[in-house]
């Protein structure tokens, strides 16, 4: 196994963790149990671990960060949201 085997079983491993997450948010719409600064803070940094995955032209680092960015911002989306899905009761 070389090393870049290695990533993108790493990759595929971590990325495909967020997809429960993601897939329960957009169902529930529940982002209670989510803390808003861990996912500011998340987010802000898969930013910059995919930016080094640039510079560095390693592809298990630039997918891995691109998707789990994206599955992140949708999470980070609905937790800004938080409140504002919910219709009033009559």
């Amino acid at each position: 196994m070389t090393i870049e085997q290695l990533g993108y079983i790493a990759a595929i491993l971590t990325t495909s963790s967020f997809i429960p997450q993601v897939i329960k948010t957009v169902r529930t719409k529940d982002t209670s149990g989510i803390s808003l600064y861990m996912y500011l803070f998340f987010v802000a940094g898969i930013a910059l671990w995919f930016y080094y995955g640039i510079k560095i032209n390693s592809m298990p680092i630039i997918l891995a960060n691109l998707l789990t960015g994206l599955m992140s911002i949708i999470i980070l989306f609905y937790k800004l949201m938080e409140g504002r899905w919910k219709t009033p009761k009559s």
